[in-house]
């Protein structure tokens, strides 16, 4: 599995100011980084740099020493990232959104069809998979688009707010599918307002005033 690194990075969008500065942030393969911070503080900012969404106007982003570059190369580099708006295409069903994206990065159909399946199971939607998006609950949407990113496989697993939506049950579910995807070797980052999310993972880095400061290195 790799690693994902970001150093002296300062991070910005098109003319505007640094939502974030300097910030320097290592992605380990096997544990849990939690990244947290008020609204607005930057999360989404540093999982978009990280998911190479956002090129660093100073700095460096890369895995295993590779340059991220771009979203494309970074997906080929095994980069995830489960957002927090779900991304979820309303046309297709719940199976397909997923299915799509494991042929996308390279699955077989047969192997579509077993990890869809798998994934749906391990977020309690085996019921929801023929329904198309626009039928699901928020929760149930969330939870789909959670089981679209641990089907993919990752290296590198970004996940934004993924437990905003969901009840006490399916967040434990959701921490516990987390925890999996480290176990099975993968570098896993959880942008979390939840700091009972954030305590179960591994180190905790916390974003403010456009700085970062490690609560549990």
């Amino acid at each position: 599995m790799r690693t994902l690194t970001l150093d002296g990075a300062d991070l910005a969008y098109a003319g505007n100011e640094p939502v974030l500065r300097g910030i320097t942030v290592t992605a380990r393969p096997g544990e849990l980084l939690a990244v947290t911070g008020t609204s607005g503080a930057g999360k989404t900012t540093l999982l978009s740099a990280m998911a190479g969404m956002l090129p660093p106007r100073i700095g460096t982003v890369a895995v295993d020493g590779e340059p991220v570059g771009d979203r494309d190369r970074a997906v080929a580099q095994g980069v995830v990232l489960i957002p927090q708006d779900n991304g979820l295409a309303a046309i297709l069903t719940a199976a397909e959104n997923i299915a799509v994206a494991v042929i996308a990065t390279g699955g077989s159909p047969a192997d579509a069809r077993r990890r869809t399946a798998e994934a749906l199971d391990a977020l309690g939607l085996s019921g929801q998979a023929n329904q198309l998006i626009d039928e699901l609950s928020g929760g149930q949407q969330q939870r789909t688009a959670i089981a679209r990113g641990i089907a993919l496989h990752g290296n590198v697993v970004l996940a934004d707010e993924v437990t905003s939506e969901l009840d006490a049950a399916n967040r434990q579910r959701v921490l516990e599918l987390l925890r999996a995807e480290a176990t099975r070797g993968a570098a896993v980052v959880l942008a979390t307002h939840d700091p009972e999310a954030a305590a179960t993972c591994d180190r905790e880095l916390h974003l403010a005033d456009g700085e970062a400061v490690w609560a549990r290195p």
